[in-house]
């Protein structure tokens, strides 16, 4: 288990939410909890790479209507070797339990990367 001062990059939230940092310093500790939490379930380690976790929570994301989220995902799938056409493959998975919301969401932020030069 992390100490509890540990901040390292994996422990830190790799998302970017500013809104994340700043209810940090509320209650450090709440949010040291939830960044053991966040380790476990979208780290390195288990028998899943990261980007296929990304790809997974991307999906629920979309489904939820969840633009922001989506694009922070993607962005962090990116960093671990996602490309923009598996990262499109997953909001299409994702439309057949998600419908037409999911697939929309996750166009408009696939779109919005594309935008930005994510995939240069």
């Amino acid at each position: 288990m992390p100490e509890e001062n540990d901040r390292s990059p994996e422990m830190a939230n790799p998302y970017g939410y500013p809104d994340m940092a700043w209810a940090e310093q509320l209650d450090p500790e709440y949010a040291h909890a939830r960044a053991v939490v966040r380790q476990h379930s979208v780290g390195e380690g288990g028998k899943l790479s990261v980007m296929i976790k990304e790809l997974v929570v991307i999906g629920i994301l979309a489904s939820r209507g969840l633009q922001y989220g989506v694009e922070a995902y993607m962005r962090r799938a990116i960093e671990y070797g996602a490309t923009r056409d598996e990262l499109f493959e997953a909001i299409k998975a994702a439309a057949v339990p998600g419908g037409g919301v999911a697939y929309s969401v996750g166009v408009r932020a696939l779109y919005e990367l594309e935008r930005e030069g994510a995939f240069q």
